[in-house]
């Protein structure tokens, strides 16, 4: 990968420098995984977050995004 996995929130938040790519979305997916297993947070807690209701996505893109999020949590070491 050409991005380090980002190892806080701020990291993340600075992604958006960067052009976006399928390589940047998965660094940030990766990060978001290594931030939330850091905090003691489980599967279904980063789920849950990624589940709830919001302006950005609609529920089944958020769907989509909490089975890719948790392909990602089951493959990273």
């Amino acid at each position: 990968m050409d991005y380090p996995i980002p190892a806080n929130p701020q990291e993340i938040v600075e992604l958006k420098q960067k052009p976006v790519s399928e390589e940047l979305i998965a660094t940030a997916i990766a990060g978001v995984v290594q931030i939330a297993r850091s905090k003691g947070q489980t599967l279904e807690d980063l789920r849950a977050e990624v589940l709830a209701d919001d302006s950005l996505l609609d529920r089944d893109s958020r769907r989509w995004l909490s089975d890719i999020v948790a392909q990602a949590w089951q493959t990273l070491p």
